[in-house]
């Protein structure tokens, strides 16, 4: 089952140590809840994957823009301490939001309409 919840950022990461692939990271903190990532999308394929060659949505961009906007940052350093809602059942985080706007981030759902406006 969905919730929605509040979380605090406790960590924000751009990484390309999972695979060797461009990828993003919050560490969500839900108080008494514990603690839940979001992000892990593959961003970027660099040289020597098979589909690098492929142009295609940024991805990477776009991800990063979106995370930034529903924060209320201008820098990826400032996430940490910002307060967002969350969408998100045990297994998975679905989407972030703005804390106080309606203004969600669901990158499962905007990845795919990139992809649909690509065709």
């Amino acid at each position: 089952m969905i919730e929605t919840k509040n979380a605090v950022i406790k960590e924000a990461g751009i990484t390309n140590d999972d695979h060797g692939c461009l990828s993003a990271w919050l560490t969500l903190d839900y108080g008494d809840f514990g603690c839940q990532g979001f992000g892990g999308y593959a961003l970027y394929l660099p040289k020597g994957f098979t589909n690098h060659r492929l142009t295609g949505p940024n991805y990477a961009g776009h991800f990063i823009w979106r995370v930034m906007e529903v924060a209320g940052v201008s820098r990826w350093d400032q996430l940490k301490g910002k307060t967002i809602r969350v969408r998100a059942e045990h297994v998975k985080v679905h989407a972030i939001g703005h804390i106080v706007k309606n203004d969600w981030f669901e990158p499962s759902k905007d990845f795919s309409d990139l992809e649909e406006q690509r065709a």
